[in-house]
């Protein structure tokens, strides 16, 4: 262990035991560390908007805005930097959401990808950091936030940063609002009619623009409503390329209770081939194992499209 680390630590773990503290108490709980290093830390903490600083009885005391304090990121942070170039490619932000999808990222991340570009001694994830830090416990005050209070709460919140996450919350407001009236909030899957109905409307790019097969899946909840959609291959059906781990992570991540086989045959005709039906097959019996319910398999065409669970 480095000694920048263990001194921090020493500083650290007794002051996150508690929910609240005073500077004498501070020096009380981290004995060991000299007082001079204690009170830097907590001018740290509070400059990046983890500590608030407050006035009670007369004395100043430190609040943590947030419960959820992550010490080993922290402490890797001050060691290491938040410069984007010192984190490994595969690591930052904007490569994490492409690989992994948007949801998988903290808010801090998200910000640091509106935020785009930093500044001189601020890269744009410490901003992110700093923002989301400050607006842990209110994050729907940030849509009123002045580009003057963001400026001072990050310098990396330019004003071409500040226009950027603020067309990124009312577009999200936006996709919000417009997911309320959503005409899938009424369809449920509950027949072979129904889900070629469904995925008629829903795949019709497939059926008539798609130049190459793709194979989606349709999440479904209890009560056989769609969830959402994922794609999970581009390519000619295979059963050794799509294979039940990649097609039942997202249906597990969406905490599905059955999933909607689709794809498409670019030809028009939507007669099912024998690797249709032994993919199907296949994910049929992964998903027995796993307790998600594979209701169907759609192929869509632009002659129609077809059940293979009704033809077969």
């Amino acid at each position: 262990m480095s000694d920048r680390r263990k001194r921090l630590e020493q500083v650290l773990q007794p002051l996150i035991a508690v929910r609240e503290f005073s500077h004498n108490q501070a020096k009380e709980m981290c004995s060991e560390s000299a007082p001079a290093y204690v009170t830097t830390t907590i001018k740290q903490l509070v400059r990046e908007g983890l500590l608030q600083e407050k006035i009670f009885a007369d004395q100043k005391r430190y609040a943590w805005l947030s419960t959820d304090f992550q010490l080993d990121q922290w402490i890797d942070q001050q060691i290491h930097g938040l410069q984007i170039k010192e984190t490994p490619e595969q690591e930052r932000p904007r490569e994490r959401l492409l690989r992994d999808g948007a949801h998988t990222l903290s808010n801090a991340d998200l910000i640091a990808i509106l935020i785009r570009v930093g500044v001189r001694n601020e890269s744009a994830i410490a901003g992110g950091t700093k923002i989301s830090n400050r607006f842990a416990n209110e994050l729907p005050a940030l849509s009123k936030t002045s580009p003057a209070d963001l400026k001072a709460i990050s310098a990396a919140a330019t004003q071409s940063s500040y226009a950027t996450i603020m067309a990124g919350i009312e577009l999200g407001r936006r996709v919000a609002s417009a997911d309320q009236t959503d005409p899938n909030e009424s369809v449920k899957i509950t027949s072979t009619h129904a889900a070629i109905e469904y995925c008629q409307r829903e795949f019709s790019r497939l059926a008539h623009d798609a130049v190459q097969e793709e194979f989606h899946i349709v999440t479904l909840d209890t009560k056989h409503k769609p969830i959402r959609t994922h794609r999970i291959t581009v390519g000619t059906l295979d059963a050794s390329l799509v294979h039940p781990r990649e097609v039942f992570r997202p249906a597990i991540r969406d905490a599905a209770s059955a999933v909607l086989l689709v794809h498409n045959h670019p030809s028009g005709d939507p007669t099912p081939s024998r690797q249709d039906l032994q993919v199907t097959d296949r994910l049929t019996e992964a998903g027995k194992l796993i307790g998600i319910n594979v209701l169907d398999h759609i192929i869509v065409a632009r002659q129609n499209c077809l059940s293979i669970r009704e033809a077969g």
